[in-house]
């Protein structure tokens, strides 16, 4: 029966499968101004069409309302005649970034997801975006700040990366893109109304 593993003539072993230095796997992925003005003022209309609804954790079956782990409200925005083109314009973006990580991907996960954190404790403790089914093929995650950074205090995207929290760039209109399994969270607001949109892109068993 053939090793996975060879010896190497310094005696360190390693496995027998192939890699790729290009691949970044917990670098996330940023795009300045992913938006022009004329176009954040479409997305203020679009979002109106749609109601508010206090934001959940967990899958769909099992999905909970619990303020201590997240607080904040959402709209989905849906792929429909009005609202194509950002679906289109956030493909592109995520088609580029994946270069950084190499994933196997081949679908858009959910609807567009429009969130206000707002002041009085809106937050999103730590997570991860991925989990079991429904979510369990989340790949990448993408995140942009509508709000500009003058407009509110806290809510700070946040990585755990290491031994410290990693934060985020607050740039207005700046996407951030990152693999769904990074853990991560919304720092609590204490000024202000944090507006974004979040998109999630994935496809079959992870990689």
């Amino acid at each position: 029966m053939d090793s996975l593993y060879q010896k190497t003539n310094t005696m360190h072993i390693r496995p027998v499968f192939e890699t790729n230095p290009d691949y970044h796997q917990t670098t996330p992925y940023y795009v300045y101004n992913a938006f022009t003005e004329e176009e954040l003022e479409w997305i203020g209309n679009l979002q109106q069409l749609y109601s508010y609804q206090d934001a959940n954790i967990g899958a769909d079956s099992t999905s909970q309302l619990d303020e201590s782990i997240r607080k904040s409200k959402i709209k989905w925005i849906y792929h429909d005649d009005k609202s194509w083109w950002v679906y289109d314009k956030l493909a592109k973006y995520i088609k580029e970034a994946n270069k950084t990580w190499g994933f196997a991907i081949n679908s858009i996960m959910d609807s567009i997801q429009y969130t206000e954190y707002y002041e009085g404790g809106g937050h999103y403790d730590w997570h991860m975006d991925m989990g079991d089914f429904p979510q369990n093929n989340r790949k990448i995650s993408l995140t942009i700040q509508l709000s500009d950074p003058k407009d509110y205090e806290g809510g700070d995207l946040e990585f755990w990366l290491g031994r410290t929290p990693d934060k985020a760039p607050r740039e207005h209109l700046l996407a951030i893109l990152f693999p769904s399994y990074l853990m991560h969270r919304v720092t609590p607001i204490t000024k202000g109304v944090r507006k974004s949109l979040v998109l999630w892109v994935g496809g079959d068993t992870f990689r």
